[in-house]
Formats: structure tokens, sequence, C-alpha cells
């Protein structure tokens, strides 16, 4: 249980740090006064003043806030100051400024990513056959395990990734392989029979397939910095597109609301990756950075996506959403936060208890 509480504490300390940081950077690029920045929420705890900015650490850790000068637009603004406050600088200043938070949570991600692939290099799984289908494809146009595939329709293959991505993309149409079979180089024509399967959504998906697997030969590989940082973006990238199309599936129905978590459950996933190491405990780090940022980015009231909205709706009308369409647009915001909150916890506690 204390590794699990202390695990929970620097990921989330440090997932809110840099969340913060982005938009402090950038107001302060900007030439926004920063009143505070705080890590937490309630009453401070202890902390330091430099200029006009009260950093400090806070009560209750679930979260933190930068407060800056003007951040209210109703707010009486001295003529003083008019040149430090937020609602006075141009709206896609501003944009900038609340976006920086989330984009700081997914450049976090790709810091973590570019350190372990510097670390650790990456590993290519090569396009070596397993086990055989018996009566599929392979099966009947002779392909035989331990045989490695070097070429479909003269394309050279060098990973399992781009044999399977030939092979679904073929339209079931016959494909023309070179193998490496022990010292023998041979050829084989395989047609591809397109198959249900499940999708990592449970969803089912056609695709075509000629009814091998793999037989697990993977080689290291070192990667240099342009390459650790290519193979670092592009990491964050696939795991972001895939927490936006986790959203869609949740909403449209075809991904159980059961599957969602909260801090309770998040503390227990990182009780375990750090009990596992200090790389899987930065790994999950690193995905649960990115599934903040793209969930503040989502356009929800009190959120910094619901401020993007407000924002580009007065770019493109040239005048601010009213204070009472605001006011409203929060409290929905704050009720829906709510709900979600309580619906995570009762999931939590039944994972608990009753798994």
């Amino acid at each position: 249980m204390s590794t699990s509480i202390i695990a929970f504490v620097i990921v989330l300390g440090v997932l809110i740090f840099f969340h913060e940081l982005g938009h402090f950077l950038v107001a302060r690029l900007f030439g926004v006064g920063v009143e505070k920045f705080s890590l937490g929420f309630g009453p401070r705890i202890f902390g330091r003043t430099v200029g006009i900015t009260d950093y400090r650490i806070s009560a209750i850790p679930l979260g933190g806030y930068v407060k800056m000068v003007g951040e209210d637009p109703d707010a009486d603004i001295d003529p003083a100051e008019r040149a430090l406050s937020f609602t006075h600088k141009h709206v896609f200043k501003r944009i900038m400024i609340v976006a920086a938070g989330p984009f700081f949570n997914l450049l976090l991600a790709v810091i973590i990513f570019f350190g372990l692939f510097m670390v650790s290099g990456t590993f290519i799984l090569k396009p070596t056959v397993g086990e055989i289908k018996e009566g599929g494809p392979a099966w009947d146009a002779g392909l035989q395990k331990g045989d490695r595939i070097y070429s479909i329709e003269g394309n050279a293959i060098a990973t399992w990734d781009e044999m399977a991505e030939r092979i679904r993309n073929s339209g079931g149409r016959p494909l023309l392989c070179r193998i490496y079979r022990g010292q023998s180089e041979i050829e084989l024509t395989i047609t591809p029979e397109i198959q249900t399967a499940k999708n990592i959504f449970g969803e089912d998906t056609q695709r075509y397939v000629i009814g091998v697997t793999s037989a697990g030969d993977v080689i290291p590989r070192r990667l240099n910095p342009f390459d650790a940082l290519g193979e670092s973006i592009r990491q964050t990238w696939d795991i972001s597109r895939l927490t936006v199309l986790s959203i869609v599936k949740l909403i449209q129905g075809s991904i159980s609301t059961k599957t969602l978590g909260g801090p309770i459950m998040i503390a227990q996933m990182a009780g375990d990756q750090a009990r596992e190491g200090a790389a899987n405990l930065l790994f999950f780090t690193a995905l649960i950075s990115i599934n903040l940022g793209i969930l503040n980015f989502l356009p929800i009231p009190v959120l910094d996506g619901g401020h993007l909205v407000f924002f580009t709706i007065e770019a493109l009308t040239r005048r601010p959403v009213s204070t009472r369409v605001r006011e409203i647009a929060q409290q929905v915001g704050i009720f829906i936060l709510l709900l979600l909150m309580v619906y995570v916890f009762y999931n939590d506690i039944s994972r608990m208890f009753f798994s």
C-alpha cells in the first residue's frame, strides 16, 4: 500500500507540475502576470513568493492551478496592471496560454519516451514464421515453421509489422513471397483469406490473414538521438490516437463505462508499475500524461478545452462570450465532472471489493 501511495504522489505530482508549467511559461512569454502557481488545491501548506508570484504547495493534492492577473473577465483591473492582464491579451495569445497545459502533458510523454529509447533502444520483431494454421493459406502454399519472409510482391520486408501490413492491405489477391528457409531462398505464392476477429475494443473486424503466428524472433536496435526522438513522437501520437478513439467508443457505447477508473485505480496501477521497476513506472507516467492531456482538450467547461471553445468563438465573432452564457456553461461543466468523479470512484471501489 505504501508503494502505491508513494508512486501515486510522484506520478500525479509530475503530471500536475508539467501541466501547470505549460500555462505558466507561455503566460510569462506573453507578458501575463502570474499571482499563484499552486500544486494542489485548498489551503496553502508552504511556499515562497518571488516577485508577484506565490509558488505554493496546497493541501488537496488532486490537481493544481495557475492564477493569472486579470483572469476573470469581469474583474476590475488597475490601469497599471492592464499590461499584465490575461483578459486584455489578444485572443490568440489566450488560446496559446490555455492550450499550453495539455500540450505540455503530451510533451512530457515525448521526453519520457525519448529517455527510455535512448537508454534501452528498441526491439524489432523479425518476419519469422512460428505456428501455421492447418488448412490456412500459408499451410496450403507450403510455408513452414522457421521460414523468414524477406520480400512480398518485390517489396523488401524487414519486420513482422511490415509483413502484416502488406497482407492486410492485399485485398485478397495472391502475393508472391520470397523466403529464407535455412540457407535456401524460395518463392511461394500465398493468397490471403478474410477473417473476422476481435479488435482491442472487443468489436468484430474483418482483415486479410495468411494463418501464421510470429516465432518471436527479435533483435535489439540501438537508437541515435534523432531516431529516438522520432520513435518518441510516433509512440506519443499512436497512444494519443488510441485515447481519442477510446473516448469516441465510450460515447458510442462500444466500450463499457465500467472500464473507467479514478485515483484509486491509478494509485494501484502506479504501485504495480513501481514494483516492476523504474522503466515501467516512467512508461506508465507517460501513458497517464497523454490521457490527461487529451482529456483536458475535451470541450467541457471548466476544463482547458472548454475555455478554448469560448476563445475560439470570440476569435470568430470578434466579441467575448457573454458572462451569463459562461456562468451557465461552467455550472454544467462542474456538474458533469462531479458526476464523472462519483462514477469513477464507484468503479474503483467496486473493483476493490467485488471483483
